[in-house]
Parts: C-alpha cells; sequence; structure tokens
C-alpha cells in the first residue's frame, strides 16, 4: 500500500473514530418532552465530561465513537449508551423522572459536591421545579414545601423555620456556602429568610441535626442552604442568551409581583442579573372556625388623637401588609479550564413591616399598641469566590471565600393614648473569610477540610419621638451603645472513606474560638452592675456517621454528632419586651450550650415504584439557653418603656431532651400519577421539666400528584396536631392574644389541616402558567406561636416567559 493510501485510510480512521465531534446531544423528558437542563454526560473512565445548558444541549467533541458514555441528573434515572446507539436516536435521548430519595447530589454536608447515597445525615431538597409548581411569595415560604420545615410568623412580612425543636439563632442560615447568622440573631422568632428571593433560588437544602462540623456556631437544629443562579457561561462560539419574565397575581392579599431575570453568557465571561419587586396587602383570613381570631377592632389616628375603630371586615386583618425589592448582580470569569471566578452582589430592601402579633395585644381590655412596626429590612452582600483545580500534595480543589454582609433594621412602637413614639436602630457589618479545601487520597478516601473566620461589628442607637411636637429625646438602645464586636475562628476537617462498595464512613472534627466584646457608655437607665462584656469561648466538636447499602434500592444511616452554639451579643446584651409585663435584660455570665445528636434512618425503594424513607432521632441539650425569671440589682420588677415589668433573662437550664421521627412516602400508582405522603413527630421538655418553645406540634402532607406532556398539578392536604395547655411551653403561655383558649380558659394551640389544589403548564416552549386554589375549603387557623392567622381561600395564578 503506498504511502497516500496509508494516509486516507487514516485519516479516515479518525473521522470515523471521532465521528462524535460535530455532534450534539439533545437531553428531553420523556414525558414532556421539555428540555433538560444540567445534564451530566461523562465516559466510563470519567475522565471527560460535559454538563448540558439551559436547552438540554451538550457537545459530543470530547468523545469517541467507541466511547459508552453516562448521562445523569439529579431528578431523573441514569442510563448508559454507545455512540453508535446515540447515532441511530438521531443524537435525541429521553430521561426517564425518578422519584427514588438515592440519586441526589447535595453541597452542604462537607461545602462539596457528595451523592446523597454516602451521606448519613438526613436531607430535604427544594428544586426550581418545586418552585415554579408551588410558587412560594417569599423565600419562608419555599422552606415549607414538602414540609421540609415548620414555618412561624410572628407577621406576615415574616417566617421563623423550626428543625427538630430549634429556630432562629440555633439554626444556620447560609446562602451561595456564605454564613447568613450574625451577632444580634434572637433566640425569638426571626424573619430574616425573607431576605432571599425565591425566584432565584436554584436549589435549597435542609440538613436535619447538628450542622456544626462544617458551619460552626447556630447551627443545632440543622442548616438552611440556599443556591442561587449561577451565571451560564456558553459552550459554543456563538454568546448564550437567556431571559426570564414573570408576574404573579393572589387574591388573599392582592399580591402583586413581578421578576425579571437575564442571562449573558460567552466562552470565559458570564453576567447575570435580577431583580425582583412585590407588594402585599393586608391579609384577609378563612371564614370557618376559631371567631377568637377574627380583627374586630384596630387603632388609627384621627384629628391627632388615637381612635379605636370597629373593622368593616373583621376578616380582613389591618396593619398586615408590605412590599419588597430584590436585585441580584453576578459576574463569572473562567479563564481556564481548572480556575474559576465568581462575583456575586444581593440586595434587598423591604417598606415598614407591621408587627401583626404586636398590634392584636390588650392590655385588660383595650388594645395595647397604637403602633408597632419593623422599620425597612436591609440587606447586601458582595462575594468573591476562587475555585482551582489542580491535583497537589495538599489538595485537588481549593476554594476561597471573601463576603462583606450589611444589615439595617429597627423597631418602633407607641402605646395607645400615648405620644411617645420609640425608635430602636441597629446596624452590623459583617466580614468572612472561608478557605477550603478537598484532595482524594485514594479510590476509596476523600478529605475535606478548611479554616473559617467572622467578624461582625454591630452599632445600635435609640430615640424616643413625640409624635405631637417631633421632638426627640434620649432612648436606651436595644443593645450596648459603645463597641460590639463578634469574632470567630475556626479549623474543621472531614474524611470519607468508601470500605467498598456498601459501606461508607463520615467522621469530622471542628475546633471554634469566639471572641465577644461590647461595652455601655450610657448607664444611666438602667444601672447595670457592669459597663463592659468579655466573653472568651472555644469549642471543640465532632461527626461519626455511617451509611450502609445492602442493595441499590435501599440505604440504612447512623449519624452521631455534636454541636455548639455560642452566646452572641443578643443573648448577652440585649434589652427588649419579650412579653406583655415583660422585660429581658443583658446576662455577662451566660455560656455555651452543646448538643449530642444521633440518627438512625431507613431508605429503601420497592420495584421503582414505592419510596420509603423514616429517621428517628434523639438530642441532649447541654446548657441549654432559656429565658427565665432574673433579678437585676436586687429587683425582679424595673420600669421600662414607661411600663413596670417583669425582669427575665437568658439563662443556662442545666439541660434538654428531644426527640422524634420523620417518615417520606413515596407510591407511583402510574406513569403519570404519585401519591406522596410524609410525618413529622416530636417531643422536648428541659431538666425542670418544660416543654421547650420550638418543638412543634406534629405535621405532615398528603399529596396527589399528575405528571403528563406539558402538565403538573398537585392535590393535597396539609395538617398540624395540637398542642394542649399543658404541652405550651411558659415562654408561649403569656400570650393570650394568640391563642385559642381551652374550656378551662387557657390558651392551647388547636389542631387544623387545609386542602390545596397547584397546577403548572407548560402552554408553549417559552411560556409557562401556573395557577392554583389554597385553603379550598376556607378555614380560619393560625399554625402553632404564630401571630398572624393563615391566609384564607387564596387563588393565584402566574405567567412567565422564558427564553433562551
Amino acid at each position: 500500500m503506498n504511502h497516500f493510501a496509508k494516509s486516507f485510510f487514516f485519516i479516515l480512521f479518525m473521522l470515523i473514530y471521532n465521528v462524535s465531534a460535530g455532534q450534539t446531544i439533545r437531553v428531553l423528558d420523556q414525558i414532556s418532552g421539555n428540555p433538560v437542563p444540567e445534564v451530566a454526560i461523562f465516559n466510563l473512565g470519567m475522565n471527560k465530561s460535559v454538563i448540558c445548558n439551559d436547552k438540554g444541549e451538550g457537545s459530543l467533541e470530547v468523545f469517541n465513537i467507541a466511547d459508552t458514555i453516562l448521562l445523569q441528573h439529579p431528578a431523573y434515572k441514569r442510563i448508559s449508551v454507545t455512540i453508535n446507539q446515540l447515532e441511530k436516536m438521531g443524537y435525541v435521548i429521553h430521561l426517564e423522572k425518578d422519584v427514588r430519595m438515592l440519586d441526589e447530589f447535595v453541597l452542604i454536608v462537607n461545602r462539596w459536591e457528595q451523592e446523597k447515597k454516602e451521606v448519613p445525615n438526613k436531607i430535604s431538597i427544594i428544586s426550581r421545579a418545586d418552585v415554579q409548581l408551588y410558587n412560594p411569595q417569599t423565600a419562608a415560604d419555599l422552606l415549607s414545601i414538602n414540609n421540609a420545615v415548620f414555618l412561624q410568623k410572628s407577621q406576615l412580612g415574616g417566617g421563623s423555620p423550626m428543625i427538630r425543636g430549634f429556630a432562629a439563632n440555633s439554626v444556620l442560615l447560609v446562602v451561595d456556602g456564605i454564613r447568613m447568622n450574625n451577632a444580634i440573631y434572637r433566640s425569638g422568632n426571626l424573619q430574616n429568610v425573607i431576605s432571599l428571593d425565591p425566584n432565584i433560588i436554584e436549589q435549597s437544602e435542609v440538613v436535619y441535626g447538628p450542622g456544626s462540623v462544617v458551619y460552626g456556631s447556630d447551627a443545632l437544629g440543622g442548616v438552611l442552604d440556599f443556591h442561587t443562579l449561577s451565571p451560564k457561561l456558553s459552550t459554543g462560539k456563538q454568546p448564550y442568551l437567556s431571559l426570564n419574565a414573570m408576574t404573579r397575581l393572589s387574591s388573599a392579599n392582592n399580591e402583586k409581583l413581578g421578576h425579571f431575570d437575564l442571562n449573558l453568557g460567552f466562552q470565559k465571561w458570564a453576567f447575570l442579573s435580577s431583580i425582583s419587586y412585590s407588594n402585599y396587602e393586608d391579609l384577609k383570613m378563612g371564614s370557618k372556625g376559631h371567631p377568637s381570631y377574627l380583627r374586630n377592632e384596630y387603632a388609627s389616628r384621627i384629628d391627632g388623637r388615637d381612635t379605636v375603630l370597629l373593622n368593616e371586615d373583621p376578616s380582613l386583618q389591618k396593619f398586615s401588609g408590605y412590599s419588597q425589592i430584590n436585585f441580584t448582580g453576578k459576574v463569572r470569569f473562567m479563564p481556564k479550564k481548572k480556575l474559576n471566578f465568581n462575583y456575586a452582589f444581593h440586595y434587598s430592601n423591604t417598606s415598614d413591616i407591621p408587627r401583626y402579633d404586636r398590634l392584636i395585644q390588650y392590655d385588660d381590655d383595650k388594645l395595647k399598641y397604637a403602633q408597632w412596626y419593623y422599620g425597612p429590612q436591609k440587606w447586601f452582600m458582595h462575594f468573591l469566590n476562587g475555585n482551582f483545580e489542580q491535583k497537589t500534595i495538599l489538595y485537588d480543589n481549593a476554594k476561597l471565600s471573601l463576603a462583606y454582609q450589611q444589615y439595617e433594621e429597627s423597631r418602633h412602637n407607641r402605646k395607645l393614648y400615648e405620644i411617645d413614639l420609640s425608635h430602636r436602630f441597629e446596624k452590623v457589618d459583617v466580614f468572612s473569610l472561608n478557605y477550603d479545601l478537598n484532595k482524594n487520597l485514594g479510590n476509596s478516601l476523600s478529605a475535606y477540610y478548611g479554616i473559617e473566620t467572622v467578624f461582625n461589628n454591630v452599632s445600635s442607637t435609640a430615640k424616643s419621638e413625640d409624635i405631637t411636637t417631633g421632638i426627640y429625646s434620649p432612648l436606651a438602645s436595644r443593645y450596648p451603645d459603645g463597641l460590639n464586636h463578634y469574632f470567630t475562628l475556626a479549623v474543621y476537617s472531614m474524611f470519607k472513606y468508601n470500605l467498598n462498595e456498601k459501606i461508607t464512613v463520615n467522621a469530622g472534627l471542628r475546633f471554634s474560638y469566639v471572641y465577644l466584646y461590647s461595652t455601655i457608655e450610657d448607664n444611666s437607665f438602667y444601672n447595670f452592675p457592669f459597663e463592659e462584656i468579655l466573653l472568651e469561648n472555644s469549642a471543640l466538636n465532632g461527626s461519626l456517621g455511617f451509611v450502609f447499602r445492602p442493595a441499590s434500592n435501599s440505604q440504612i444511616n447512623l449519624n452521631l454528632a455534636s454541636g455548639f452554639r455560642v452566646p452572641n451579643l443578643d443573648d448577652v446584651a440585649k434589652i427588649f419586651d419579650s412579653e406583655p409585663g415583660g422585660v429581658v435584660v443583658p446576662n455577662a455570665d451566660l455560656k455555651p450550650e452543646y448538643t449530642y445528636n444521633i440518627d438512625l434512618g431507613w431508605i429503601k425503594s420497592f420495584r421503582e415504584a414505592v419510596d420509603f424513607e423514616i429517621t428517628g432521632f434523639y438530642t441532649y441539650l447541654e446548657n441549654a439557653m432559656v429565658r427565665r425569671e432574673y433579678s437585676l440589682n436586687g429587683f425582679n420588677t424595673i420600669m421600662y418603656d414607661r411600663e413596670m415589668s417583669k425582669v427575665f433573662a437568658i439563662v443556662n437550664a442545666k439541660n434538654a431532651n428531644i426527640y422524634g421521627f420523620s417518615l417520606n412516602l413515596g407510591l407511583k400508582i402510574s406513569p403519570s400519577f404519585l401519591l406522596k405522603t410524609d410525618f413529622t413527630y416530636m417531643k422536648g421538655k428541659d431538666n425542670e421539666g418544660f416543654p421547650l418553645r420550638h418543638i412543634p406540634p406534629y405535621y405532615g402532607g398528603l399529596h396527589i400528584l399528575f405528571e403528563k406532556a406539558i402538565m403538573k398539578a398537585d392535590l393535597y392536604a396539609l395538617y398540624n396536631g395540637e398542642i394542649s395547655n399543658n404541652n405550651l411551653s411558659p415562654e408561649e403561655q403569656p400570650k393570650l392574644h394568640m391563642y385559642e383558649l381551652d374550656q378551662n380558659g387557657m390558651p392551647y394551640s388547636p389542631l387544623w389541616y387545609s386542602l390545596n389544589f397547584k397546577t403548572s403548564v407548560q402552554v408553549t416552549k417559552k411560556l409557562i402558567f401556573s395557577g392554583g386554589l389554597e385553603n379550598i375549603l376556607d378555614h380560619r387557623y393560625r399554625p402553632y406561636s404564630s401571630g398572624i392567622v393563615a391566609p384564607g381561600r387564596n387563588f393565584f395564578f402566574s405567567i412567565k416567559v422564558a427564553i433562551s
């Protein structure tokens, strides 16, 4: 054979061998025919990989004709196919939805992506598809999808998640890997989670139980991890452009929402911007049951005088509405394949938010407050992240994250028929650095380790305003009015070891140092027996987890973990009115609290038609920080805001015990119908026998889901059990305005249920319609510990335009 012939056949062979080089695969949903984005495509050797874009397209140029490739997505069954088979299919492949609980990926457990089947923690995942179907108004409402957490609301502009008997500053909020909890996160109910825009959240993960090894203080009940949309690069020579626009209207509070986001991607640079504006008017409650929940009267100022007016519609919760704006801007720069930089800016601001639970308080037979509202809740974050992939002795991947956050919040209140309006303002600056690394130490062993440091600077001011003259006078601030510094430094390490195909062991250790320093410049208001507070604490905690997979469709988890929460500025140095006639004062002797937790879980799939998961847990809480009666300078009552008030303080109880279980069951009735149910139960008491405040009643849901072609729908019921007066915590007992009264005239939280329907229809490739009817039976109910009554019958619809 001459040289020309050899060259010809060689070139021909190479063209055949790399026949896929110019081809693009399209991945579609088997039922709807819609593109499936973010599908991972890799070969059996896992040294070649591609991620599909938003159109479900991925280039095959890195693969050879002899390759067998695997396609994997958390929501679909994984399949393998040869390049020859793909060619016969026209390079179009359809994926089948997978309802199994074992094949998802999670990011939260060690700050790096890990298969859920290797993780011993119980984890719930809320996807972007869930958000599209259920249309939550706020990020707080998003968390209640699939009953991932129990949600408490003091007012419409709120939402405080409870996880395993913990809430507020005992539950950690994380956004894009950065902790949101700051030095003034309080032990009472929080509404900071509403600062996040649910319309740009790609995925949310709820990890149950202590997460302190990776995330440090506050992660006692669990961690709520939010991943926002990332800028997408172009996978070809042409720029990648996508935009989404959405509007939503709701009837119960006349919600009006507008959202727009835009992604522009090049091969190395990508840009993402998003803006959302929402307006909520006063919320209307249901019409059936519990007449004591009605808002029969309200206070208004007319002609310079406070006047109590009858509510023309008592089911309308007067002075509950508010508005909010969110903006996000992101930039991604990928100069080479193994080096990636991301910058993000998040901004959120609200209008004044009326605190509804205070506006319905009574002092004897008259309303207590004429005004009580939170000022605008402002939050912004600058975030810079660099991710470097390079195999070295110390690491395979290294990630450096720098962040600056600023929080502004305020409280404003005035009692009925009084002229002094109190204003208290807080501002927090938070600087943080995280350096996270991982290293593959062999085929079976991986190490994850890093360092974290966070610095909080808090300023707190206050003034009293005479509303008749506009003259201001001094007022005691919520926190000390001098220096307020809160600093943490920590190192952590985690290891994952696959003993064999059936057993995975996870172990971790963390050491943390925490420093708090606060000074009181003006001590004339209360004459505290100290003018500065200095706390230095350290904590060593760890975790040990085992995953046993007896078969590909079964998993048994055992997880042992400890957690800790160091007193922050809110715990140690705050003074505020906690309840009618009660005031909480600083306690400079407060110590950290610790948890020791055990989880045992079983996940099982039966013939790809039934999915079952049950997890039981027990938590021992040591040095529990709880609110108890106290004395200041020998007095058990002091004057606060012109009212003689009983003195309370946050103190360390000896211990507390919490236990419970959760159950999830999915039954695939047919290719289009799925039946799902969930149930959560827990109990908890401190060493004195008192029920813990953040233990909700049993709760659950039952769903009938339908999905076929262009339509998804869910007909579902939600329910809550009763908390009798005997099981109501001491902190909740005095709040008569929030609870129903039993036959003995004592407060309790009644059981309730609601029936709901949601649907989403892909009208065209670019147009999606969603709608639904919540609380179809129009029941009037108030979830446990909430101030505001839940929405009555609520009709909503949304229209989304997606172009890419």
